[in-house]
């Protein structure tokens, strides 16, 4: 997920630098997205490790 947000982030800053307004605002809105939800499971993930970690001792 990390992986696909950095690339549209690149993409974004590419098409920035030669002028694609409209390309680098929607990869770079993609990007963020991306990246908020990937935080999102990292966060989700971290809950439930820890919950099991509790639950075996």
């Amino acid at each position: 997920m990390l992986r696909w947000a950095l690339i549209f982030f690149v993409i974004s800053l590419v098409a920035g630098f030669f002028g694609f307004s409209g390309v680098s605002a929607a990869s770079a809105r993609i990007a963020k997205i991306l990246f908020v939800i990937a935080i999102v499971i990292f966060v989700v993930f971290l809950v439930l490790a820890l919950i099991a970690g509790e639950a075996v001792l």
